[in-house]
């Protein structure tokens, strides 16, 4: 691998160090030649869920990105443009937004989410 884009399961579990991500997957976000992105759709989905009490993560999630060394990635009129345009084999707005963005920035998207599978993007199993 080389760059990655974590979904925003992936990303909790890293944050949780939680044993559903996959060793594989752990090692390859450790990795420090590997530049790991994390989506402002997934900061936008954590602070959705987390509100009504459905979600718990870390309190101040930009820190972690420095202190992981991620990346944020924000998003843009093209992926939103595309997200609106993918066929809808997985309907949650969130991960399709993931998906127009691991296209168009041709990112590996880290997932569990078997649906996703179903885009023609690269993915890397976060369970692996």
């Amino acid at each position: 691998m080389s760059q990655l884009l974590l979904d925003t399961h992936s990303f909790i579990w890293w944050l949780e160090n939680d044993a559903a991500l996959g060793e594989r997957a752990r090692a390859e976000i450790a990795c420090a030649e590997n530049p790991v992105f994390v989506s402002a759709a997934s900061f936008w989905e954590i602070g959705t869920k987390r509100s009504p009490g459905k979600l718990e993560a870390p309190g101040d999630l930009q820190d972690v990105l420095s202190e992981d060394n991620f990346l944020g990635l924000p998003l843009q009129v093209a992926h939103a443009a595309l997200a609106g345009v993918l066929p809808l084999h997985h309907r949650d707005p969130f991960d399709r937004m993931l998906v127009a963005q691991s296209m168009i920035e041709d990112l590996p998207l880290v997932t569990a989410d078997r649906q996703l599978h179903v885009y023609d993007i690269p993915i890397l199993d976060a369970c692996s």
